[in-house]
C-alpha cells in the first residue's frame, strides 16, 4: 500500500484497551494517512475514564452513544452507520476497524465489496470470521509485545551499574582489574560487530497467542505451492510477490506474529528455501526465493 492513501480509523472503545492506542496509530500510519479518527462509546460510563486521557493526545474524535438497553452495545450500530456515511462520501481509500468483536464482520465484508481496503485490528481472541472479512488483520497484543521486547534490551544497556564501595587494592589486584575491564570492552566491541551467516533465533510466543496464528508448517507448505505455481524457469520468485499472495490467502498473516520483523528473516529461519538478490534494470536489487 502507498503512504499517500487516506483511511478512516474507527475504534470501538468499549472493546479495545487504551493501552494499544500508540500501536494502533503507528500501524495504520504505515498504510496511509488516517484522515478520520473516530472513537465510539458511552462516555458517561466510568469504564471510559482511561480512554478520555488519550483522546486529545492522539486527536481522536469521541462519538457519544448511550447504552439504551443493558447488555447491548449501541456503539456498534453508531460505528457501522458512520462507516457507511464515510463510504458514500467517497473521500477515503480504505478503513481501519479496531475491535475484537465479531459484530463488525458484515461491515468489513460490505466495505470490501465497495473496493475499500479494510484493515482490521484487535486482540488474538478476535473471532476468525471478522479476521477473514478484512484484507489484512493485525494482532494488537502481538505488536505491543514486540515493542516491549525491543525496549527491554535498550533499557538494560542504559541502566547504570550500582555503585560499589571503594576498596584498597594491591598493585597485583589493580592490574587484574584493568585486564578484566579491557577484556569486557573487547567483548562488547565484538558483540556489536555484525556476524555473517548467523541464523535467526527461535521465536518465542505466549501459547495462547500462538494458538491464534496459522501454524508455521502450513505457511512453509503454502509458500512452496506458490513458488511451484508461479516461479520463473530457474524456479525463483520475488519475495515481495510471495508476501502479497500470503496476505491474500491469510488475512492475519504477518511475519511479526512468528517473531520476525521481516518476511525474509522468516523465510531464512525455515531453512526450506534458497534466496538470492537479482539486479534489476533500474539498478536496484530484488530478493528472489526458490524451493530447496
Amino acid at each position: 500500500m502507498e503512504n499517500s492513501k487516506v483511511f478512516a480509523l474507527l475504534i470501538d472503545a468499549e472493546n479495545v484497551s487504551p493501552k494499544y492506542i500508540k500501536t494502533i496509530i503507528d500501524e495504520v500510519s504505515m498504510y496511509g494517512t488516517p484522515a478520520y479518527k473516530r472513537i465510539y462509546g458511552d462516555w458517561t460510563s466510568p469504564d471510559m475514564a482511561s480512554w478520555k486521557k488519550v483522546l486529545l493526545e492522539h486527536n481522536l474524535t469521541p462519538i457519544q452513544q448511550f447504552s439504551y438497553t443493558q447488555g447491548k452495545n449501541a456503539s456498534d450500530s453508531a460505528m457501522i452507520i458512520d462507516a457507511m456515511d464515510v463510504l458514500y462520501a467517497r473521500n477515503v481509500d480504505g478503513f481501519c476497524l479496531v475491535s475484537s468483536d465479531s459484530d463488525f464482520t458484515r461491515l468489513a465484508a460490505r466495505l470490501r465489496e465497495s473496493r475499500m481496503f479494510v484493515i482490521g485490528m484487535g486482540e488474538s481472541k478476535t473471532p476468525t470470521a471478522f479476521k477473514a472479512a478484512c484484507d489484512t488483520f493485525k494482532y494488537l497484543d502481538v505488536l505491543m509485545g514486540l515493542k516491549k521486547d525491543a525496549k527491554q534490551p535498550e533499557a538494560a544497556e542504559k541502566a547504570p551499574e550500582k555503585a560499589k564501595p571503594a576498596k584498597k587494592q594491591s598493585a597485583r589486584a589493580a592490574k587484574k582489574a584493568t585486564e578484566k575491564l579491557s577484556d569486557k570492552t573487547k567483548a562488547a566491541k565484538e558483540a556489536k560487530e555484525p556476524k555473517p551467516d548467523v541464523r535467526p533465533a527461535e521465536p518465542h510466543h505466549d501459547e495462547e497467542l500462538a494458538a491464534a496464528f496459522v501454524p508455521l508448517d502450513e505457511i512453509v507448505e503454502k509458500v512452496r505451492e506458490i513458488i511451484d505455481f508461479d516461479s520463473d524457469e530457474d524456479g525463483y520468485m520475488p519475495l515481495s510477490q510471495i508476501g502479497v499472495m500470503l496476505g491474500r490467502l491469510y488475512a492475519d498473516f504477518d511475519s511479526r506474529n512468528y517473531g520476525f520483523s521481516k518476511l525474509h528473516k522468516l523465510i531464512d529461519h525455515t531453512g526450506a528455501f534458497e534466496t538470492k538478490y537479482e539486479q534489476l534494470e533500474n539498478g536496484s536489487k530484488n530478493l528472489v526465493v526458490r524451493n530447496k
